[in-house]
Formats: structure tokens, sequence, C-alpha cells
């Protein structure tokens, strides 16, 4: 059997369109960012980072302040993808912890875990639930023509003054 089976492909369209239809009800680039997050913040203070020769050892009092930030962005992250309803919640607590990692964990995870922690929890904050569009089931017969130079609303290209 080939891999390029017609029902391989089609099983792969229909879960590609599955999870795109999961990821566009919930606010899945936040919850992301906010998971991202977390990684650097409760990483760095534990790394023994080397270049060549040199080992650079981030180890500090505020490792476990550190360890519960970052476990806690994560967790926040992965309830905006299962527990949308809770985004503004989560969103102000990802800006809140990010704004606690700056003298806490190394700069937030030297800037990085704390940029990614604040933009994704603006984005929680920010994000709406779509609505559906309606669908027009009637057409018209006329030209959906707005610009005031079609010749059936008498104006010809001339706009009137009044």
């Amino acid at each position: 059997m080939s891999a390029e089976t017609p029902a391989a492909t089609g099983q792969f369209t229909r879960r590609r369109r599955q999870f795109r239809d999961w990821r566009g009800t919930r606010p899945f680039w936040a919850g992301l960012l906010v998971l991202l997050g977390g990684f650097p913040i409760m990483y760095f203070p534990y790394a023994h980072l080397k270049f060549g020769a040199l080992t650079l050892a981030m180890s500090t009092t505020a490792g476990a302040g550190s360890l519960i930030i970052g476990i806690l962005l994560v967790v926040l992250g992965v309830s905006l993808w299962f527990q949308q309803h809770i985004r503004t919640f989560a969103g102000i607590a990802a800006i809140l912890l990010a704004l606690v990692s700056i003298p806490v964990s190394n700069f937030g995870g030297f800037v990085i875990g704390f940029l990614l922690s604040l933009i994704g929890g603006a984005m929680a904050v920010s994000w709406a639930p779509g609505q559906p569009q309606p669908v027009s089931e009637t057409a018209s017969d006329e030209p959906n023509d707005l610009s005031g130079t079609s010749p059936a609303n008498g104006a010809n290209g001339r706009h009137s003054a009044g």
C-alpha cells in the first residue's frame, strides 16, 4: 500500500480541519505563548549553561519562586486551551506573573519568558469568541455597487452637492 493513498490524505485533511476548527473556538495562540513563556522562567534558575570551558550557573535563592511562577504559567496556558471561559482571569494572572518574574526569576527568564507571557496574557484578555457569519439565502438581482457611479441610481459618476 502506498503512503499516498486517498484514504490517508483524506484523514489527514479531516484531522487538520478539526484542529483548525478547535483552535478557532479558543484563545489558542495566547495559551501557547503563555505556556512557552513559563519554560524559560522555570528553567534558567536551575540551568548550568556551558560556553566552551566556561560554566555559567544561575542558581539563586529564588529558584523555588521561579519554579512556582513557571509551573503556574504552564497551567494557565493549558487552561486557556481547554477552559476558554476563564480567559480574562488567566490573562490577567499571566500578566501579573510575568511582571513578578522580573525581580524573582533572573529578569523573567532573561526577558524571553517575560515577553512571551506578557504578550500571551494580553492576547488572552483581548480575545473574544467569534460569531458565525449569517449566510444570505436570497440573492438579489441588483448589483451591490456603492461607488455612486452606477447608471441605475442616476448619478453616472456625478456627485450631488446636497
